[in-house]
């Protein structure tokens, strides 16, 4: 009796044994975690290795220290797992003994174990360097052990139950393979996942129960099987973009390890460790619908700046106030009285006189030019969308509004507003942007919620706008709100001194652009552009210049100004029906002439702003003449 009881024992310690082996050896880290006493129950050789902590120590070690950093995301994590049965995540990471903090995949499930809820845990390190020598101790593992794999399925029968219960309730699937490809175990995650019962999957080809298609649906040769490859040369492997077939005929996505058992010195078998990958997909492509949305909005804000930057520089592109005329330094010096301020300022003057040059000048000056300066031509935008353009609208609020936008108030908010042409507001609206002046709140369209900004304001109008508060087409409150610094912008026929100077910037910024160096203005291009008076002011001087360059053939200028009154006309003083001249003062007179027009034209008789050309007659007329009157020419010519 007692050798048969020892016997007996001999043989429950040997199964008990050799069923710790398989959960001590698996390939995978797996660990037993009571989350109310904040221990480790269990874990296999795996985990520990992983974790680089001996046993004996990790089960006296609090979880909480090991992960302490991340404390509150473990204890959501744990919680969730409580909940919901099961869970993964790949957001913690875990200190190692040597100190070394590593980055974790987990997954776990719930296991009632003596009437207790715990938890049970398979760790995976991310970064794939780690991983591969942990494939290739895996490796070095299963060749050196586990010689009791080939028969696994009694093993499993007659093992001990709590350590039956630790690898069945393991959330990811495995089973193990004979050395003919057939099931010799299927724990219950595996075989729910491929919806079979355990019992109706043992001793078949597992490859034709579930792995027998490619994730595009085209056949799968078991020879080319990466499953049944561990089993005839003894490497692990592993499959990352594959699919399993369910008993339904459904596919799910999976990725798995194949690792070989080998026994006596021969290949006995494999283990199976794998895992549906749906919900990591779903959030994988909810991730890239996020990333991808997001891309949009960055463009969206990427053309939005493109869209302001335009708006920011002024028409004519020049970087600095160009010019030396009294009304130039007054502007200047308005301008670094008023810049440092948050004062609105009111620009008056024509148009094409570089109003948006002053105020891009106070900006930059101010102590907001780090933050945006919008602009909003108001000449521009329709009566119907004025509300829209200044304070945006919500998704919805009118016919065309697919999506919320954002008003060019909130754009400038902590910069500066230039509102360009602000005499073509409709005075029902002026109501509403007095108040965001005075009070720093709007509306946007469609929306009940009040928002709040910090803007500065920069108006500039071609109008007289008290002349349009006397004809009660703008309001006077909102007038004098604006009029807070009033500065005049002066035509560029009251500045004749600056034309040179302008000219010669347009020219080597056109020229550059058109990429037609070498062009030079003469002394008669500068008297010509002094004397004309340039109704469309810098703007139009500027295109006179662009305009000049293309046309023209060799260094000089081809200069063209519109509506430019004949020399020839302007040098002849009128005559009154009762004066009568001799002879001798018409002489005079024409020699007068003749000698003005070589002046302006620095002796150049003929071709291009010649003197014949000024005059207005032929080359040939002009050479008679000259000889008749005895004009003689500087340097003999």
């Amino acid at each position: 009796m007692t050798t048969e009881t020892d016997s007996l024992s001999n043989w429950t310690d040997l199964a008990y044994s050799s069923r710790h082996m398989v959960f001590e050896h698996c390939a995978e880290a797996i660990a037993l975690l009571n989350p109310y006493a904040d221990r480790f129950g269990d874990l296999n050789v795996a985990a520990c290795k992983l974790l680089g902590y001996p046993r004996q120590e990790l089960l006296t070690l609090p979880v909480s220290k090991l992960f302490g950093h991340q404390l509150a995301d473990l204890i959501v994590f744990t919680q969730a797992v409580l909940d919901k049965g099961q869970g993964w995540t790949e957001e913690l990471s875990c200190n190692c003994k040597t100190g070394e903090r590593i980055e974790l995949e987990i997954s776990a499930t719930t296991l009632q174990i003596r009437g207790e809820q715990q938890l049970i845990l398979v760790l995976r390190e991310l970064s794939q360097q780690k991983y591969h020598r942990d494939q290739a101790h895996t490796e070095r593992t299963m060749r050196g052990g586990l010689i009791e794999w080939r028969n696994i399925l009694n093993l499993f029968q007659e093992s001990e139950r709590d350590n039956q219960l630790l690898l069945s309730s393991v959330g990811d699937g495995i089973y193990s393979i004979n050395s003919d490809g057939l099931a010799t175990f299927v724990n219950p995650a595996g075989a729910r996942m491929l919806g079979w019962e355990p019992q109706d999957m043992i001793g078949k080809n597992i490859h034709r129960i579930h792995h027998h298609s490619h994730a595009d649906g085209s056949h799968y040769p078991v020879e080319d099987c990466p499953i049944y490859k561990a089993v005839r040369d003894g490497v692990v492997h592993e499959g990352r973009q594959e699919v399993f077939w369910r008993r339904d005929g459904s596919v799910f996505p999976v990725e798995f390890t194949s690792t070989p058992v080998i026994s006596d010195g021969r290949i006995a078998g494999a283990v199976v460790v794998f895992r549906d990958i749906t919900e990591r997909r779903n959030t994988e492509n909810q991730l890239q619908s996020a990333l991808a949305e997001l891309n949009i909005l960055k463009q969206r804000l990427e053309e939005q700046n493109a869209y302001l930057q335009e708006e920011i520089h002024i028409e004519h592109n020049f970087r600095e106030i160009v010019g030396q005329s009294d009304p130039i330094l007054k502007i200047i010096k308005q301008i670094d009285v008023v810049a440092p301020t948050d004062a609105s300022v009111l620009i008056n003057g024509e148009s094409g006189t570089g109003k948006e040059l002053i105020a891009r000048a106070i900006h930059q000056a101010s102590r907001r030019s780090a933050s945006p300066l919008i602009r909003v031509n108001c000449a521009a935008i329709p009566t119907e969308l004025f509300e829209s353009e200044f304070f945006g609208h919500i998704r919805g609020a009118f016919t065309g509004a697919v999506r919320d936008r954002v008003g060019r108030f909130e754009l400038a908010d902590g910069g500066t507003l230039f509102l360009d042409e602000i005499g073509e507001i409709p005075l029902e609206l002026q109501s509403k942007l007095l108040r965001v002046l005075q009070e720093g709140q709007f509306e946007r369209v469609g929306e009940e919620r009040t928002r709040k900004v910090d803007v500065r304001i920069i108006a500039a109008t071609n109008r007289d706008l008290r002349q349009e508060v006397t004809a009660k087409r703008f309001r006077e409150d909102l007038y004098f709100r604006l009029n807070v610094f009033p500065i005049q912008s002066p035509a560029l026929r009251d500045r004749p001194m600056d034309i040179p100077q302008l000219a010669a910037h347009f020219l080597k910024q056109t020229s550059q652009r058109l990429n037609m160096p070498g062009r030079r203005l003469r002394n008669s291009d500068i008297e010509r552009l002094q004397h004309y008076s340039w109704p469309g002011n810098i703007r139009e001087l500027q295109n006179v210049i662009e305009r000049a360059l293309i046309t023209s053939h060799g260094a000089d200028l081809n200069m063209d100004l519109p509506d430019e009154p004949k020399r020839s006309q302007s040098v002849i003083p009128p005559l009154s029906p009762s004066s009568i001249m001799t002879d001798a003062q018409l002489r005079d007179l024409e020699r007068s002439n003749m000698q003005a027009a070589l002046k302006a034209s620095n002796g150049k008789l003929f071709g291009k702003g010649g003197a014949a050309e000024l005059l207005g007659i032929k080359p040939t007329t002009l050479a008679s003449r000259l000889k008749r009157l005895d004009i003689e020419l500087e340097g003999g010519a």
